[in-house]
């Protein structure tokens, strides 16, 4: 009998390392199917003018977040005041959303919001067309 042997103080690291290893091969096969899970048949979009023209107002954006109605300044305050009213108007108009590309996307999604809350559901966003080139 050898009285010299001590419990061992290490740490066992092979299942360790085997458990890592499964967990990378998993995470290895998965992750290309998740960057692919999400496919969307986009519409597309006609650069034609729609035959009925449709009471609209337009909602502007500038860059530094101010809002203009139909060109005019306001605040958020009178925005809201002013959904309200375009809400209860029969037939309701369409809200034409009018953004620069440079704005903070918290401008628009409050803007959206405040529409939202005031009952507009006609809510359109306006782009301009991209320029292809000569085909």
């Amino acid at each position: 009998q050898n009285k010299s042997q001590h419990p061992v103080s290490e740490i066992n690291m092979v299942p360790l390392i085997d458990v890592m290893l499964v967990l990378l091969i998993i995470f290895m096969i998965t992750a290309p199917l998740m960057t692919h899970a999400v496919k969307i048949d986009l519409p597309k979009a006609s650069s034609e003018p729609q035959a009925a023209e449709t009471k609209h107002v337009a909602l502007s954006i500038n860059g530094d977040g101010q809002l203009f109605w139909d060109e005019a300044g306001v605040s958020r305050e009178q925005l809201n005041e002013r959904l309200q009213q375009l809400a209860q108007q029969s037939p309701q108009p369409e809200l034409h959303v009018r953004a620069d590309q440079a704005v903070p996307y918290r401008y628009v999604a409050e803007a959206l919001a405040d529409a939202a809350k005031a009952g507009v559901t006609r809510i359109g966003f306006v782009s301009e067309p991209d320029n292809p080139g000569p085909r």
